[in-house]
């Protein structure tokens, strides 16, 4: 599927810089940017977004990871996935875990905490959001509020960029593939 908005030439002074940076960051330079690259103020809120929130630390980051690619497997963005096994990777993170996230309720290699962590993101993903009392103790009790904030600001982030994405049609670049990495588990089908 091609974007719902064909990308444009990323150009200038500006342009030669973020393709730069992306390349520097990601390998090449997503397709993405290219359809962003219509509005840069847009594009600058997002990078903006992920500049700030990439300086928090009070949250565990392979918490947030998991987090992130739990919204984006829930959600249906194979862009955002692909991105966050791929940051996965970059921060030396249990690949065979991350792999494993859009299949989570299935799979065993996730400790108590991860799996509320990513019901979390997902109870948070949905509309109307269906976060329980329950599932918020746990996990002040685990991560103290100041962690437990950055994590539901971190997936509400998630949910931003996964959305944006899936609606305007932007899909995987092959971020994980450039590295070589094995492919995402898929979602159990239910019978």
């Amino acid at each position: 599927m091609a974007p719902r908005i064909p990308p444009t030439e990323i150009d200038g002074v500006y342009g030669a810089l973020v393709k730069r940076m992306a390349r520097r960051m990601l390998g090449d330079v997503p397709e993405s940017l290219g359809v962003a690259w219509h509005n840069k103020q847009v594009l600058n809120f997002g990078f903006g977004l992920g500049r700030k929130s990439r300086k928090w630390n009070r949250c565990d980051e392979s918490l947030k990871t998991f987090a992130h690619m739990a919204v984006a497997s829930y959600v249906g963005c194979s862009a955002c996935l692909d991105i966050g096994y791929f940051h996965a990777h970059q921060q030396g993170l249990d690949l065979d875990k991350a792999r494993e996230v859009p299949r989570w309720r299935e799979s065993t290699r996730f400790t108590p905490l991860e799996r509320d962590v990513m019901e979390y993101a997902e109870a948070m993903s949905q509309t109307p959001p269906t976060v329980t009392d329950e599932l918020s103790a746990r996990l002040l009790e685990a991560l103290g509020p100041a962690a437990l904030i950055e994590l539901t600001s971190y997936a509400a982030l998630a949910n931003y960029y996964t959305r944006m994405n899936t609606a305007l049609g932007i899909e995987a670049d092959g971020l994980a593939d450039r590295c070589e990495l094995k492919p995402l588990a898929m979602p159990a089908v239910a019978a």
